[in-house]
C-alpha cells in the first residue's frame, strides 16, 4: 500500500520533512511512503487556469494524490494557521470538488514547530480544510513541539511516546483504507 507524505514547509531541512521521514521508518507491514516534493512549484490557485489547462505541477500533485492509498501531511504553523503554500496546494487538489482526488481518501495530519505547542492550530486548520474537501480525515494529532530538539537521528523521534503516537496514526490510516479499495487501485 502506498502512503503519500506531504511536508507543508518549503525549507529543505524542515522539521516537518523530518517528521514525514520518521513516519517512513514506522510504517505498518506492506506499506511504503513516497514523499511528494513539488510544493514549491505549485502556482497560486486561479480558476481560469484550472481544468484541462491546469499547470503541470498541479497535474503532478493531483496524480500523486490519486495514486496513493492514503496521505500523511506534516505541517508547520505560521501565524496560528497552516502555511499558505500548503493551503494553496489543497485548493488545487480539491478541484473539481465532486471528483477531486482527495475525496474519500484517508488523510492524517501531524505537525512540528519550534514552539511548545507543536503546530496544534495548524493541524486543526488542515483537518478542517481536508474535511471540507471530502477527505476521510483521521481525528488524531501529533504535536511535536520544540522540534529543533525532537529528533535523535535524522529520521527518528527522541520521545518514545511521540513515536508510539505516530505509529498509531499510521495504523489508523492503514485501517481506514478498506481492502476493496486497495484491490480496485491495484487493478
Amino acid at each position: 500500500m502506498e502512503l503519500l507524505g506531504i511536508a507543508g514547509s518549503l525549507r529543505r531541512d524542515s522539521h516537518n520533512r523530518a517528521l514525514i521521514r520518521a513516519a517512513a521508518t514506522l510504517l505498518p507491514p506492506g506499506w511504503s511512503l513516497t514523499e511528494w516534493e513539488g510544493l514549491a512549484a505549485i502556482p497560486p490557485y486561479n480558476q481560469d487556469d484550472d481544468g484541462d489547462q491546469a499547470p503541470a505541477p498541479v497535474h503532478e500533485l493531483r496524480e500523486a494524490v490519486r495514486g496513493a492509498d492514503a496521505l500523511l501531511i506534516s505541517t508547520p504553523e505560521y501565524n496560528h494557521s497552516l502555511p499558505g503554500q500548503l493551503k494553496n496546494a489543497l485548493d488545487w487538489a480539491s478541484r473539481p470538488l465532486a471528483t477531486n482526488p482527495l475525496r474519500a481518501k484517508p488523510v492524517a495530519v501531524v505537525g512540528a514547530s519550534v514552539g511548545l505547542f507543536g503546530a496544534v492550530w495548524a493541524q486543526a486548520e488542515a483537518r478542517k480544510v481536508l474535511g471540507a474537501i471530502g477527505a476521510r480525515v483521521i481525528d488524531e494529532e501529533l504535536p511535536v513541539g520544540q522540534a529543533h530538539e525532537a529528533f535523535a537521528a535524522p529520521w527518528s523521534l527522541r520521545d518514545a511516546d511521540q513515536e508510539a503516537q505516530l505509529r498509531a496514526i499510521l495504523l489508523a490510516l492503514a485501517e481506514e483504507t478498506p481492502e476493496p479499495e486497495r484491490a480496485l487501485r491495484a487493478a
